[in-house]
């Protein structure tokens, strides 16, 4: 079955991501959502989507920890979903570069035409090929939270025993927790790889 495109959802009201997930899917959209920061760097690095939609404030990673991710690293566009428009926040989503900004309560049938516009955008860019994960000890600071995530998805595991196993491996492994948070992210990397 042919769609649209591919966008991933995240925002952490349940019924929010419910409803926008529904109307997207309706409308023709491939469509992966997640309603915490960790799972949406996941499911992007995994699934590559082509647009991301969301929201801003959310506990944990907030929607612009997610899309300064998605840019630096995977080079994947988002747009944002938020109640909020005040000057700091219309000011932050200029400055990650978002492809558009909407501002809650809105119904899938603004929201539709504002992804169909995005999409339309989009295709008038020439695409970027996603960059290798640098080992810089930013980007260690934010792979310990990654590998958590990952933990916590694949094993079902709560955030503590997450940080617990991943602690435990690194001890095993003998490295420091952070190269061993990115062993593993990368691992999980290359199972992702098309073809494998």
């Amino acid at each position: 079955m042919s769609t649209k495109g591919k966008i991933l959802v995240v925002d952490d009201d349940r019924l929010v991501l419910a409803t926008l997930t529904h109307g997207l899917a309706q409308a023709g959209y491939e469509v992966l959502d997640a309603d915490n920061g960790d799972d949406a760097i996941l499911l992007a690095r995994e699934h590559r989507p082509e647009l991301a939609l969301l929201d801003i404030r959310m506990e944990g990673m907030s929607g612009f920890d997610v899309a300064a991710y998605l840019r630096e690293y995977l080079q994947l566009p988002f747009m944002f979903l938020s109640a909020f428009a005040d000057e700091a926040t219309v000011a932050k989503v200029k400055e990650l570069g978002a492809v558009a900004y909407l501002v809650k309560p809105l119904d899938i049938h603004q929201i539709v035409p504002a992804v169909e516009a995005a999409f339309a955008k989009l295709a008038e860019r020439p695409a970027a090929a996603p960059r290798p994960l640098p080992a810089d000890a930013a980007v260690l600071d934010q792979v310990v939270p990654l590998a958590v995530g990952v933990l916590m998805h694949r094993y079902s595991l709560s955030r503590p025993e997450a940080l617990a196993r991943l602690n435990k491996l690194a001890d095993t492994e003998g490295r420091p927790l952070a190269e061993a948070a990115l062993r593993l992210v990368e691992a999980v990397e290359l199972l992702a790889l098309p073809g494998r």
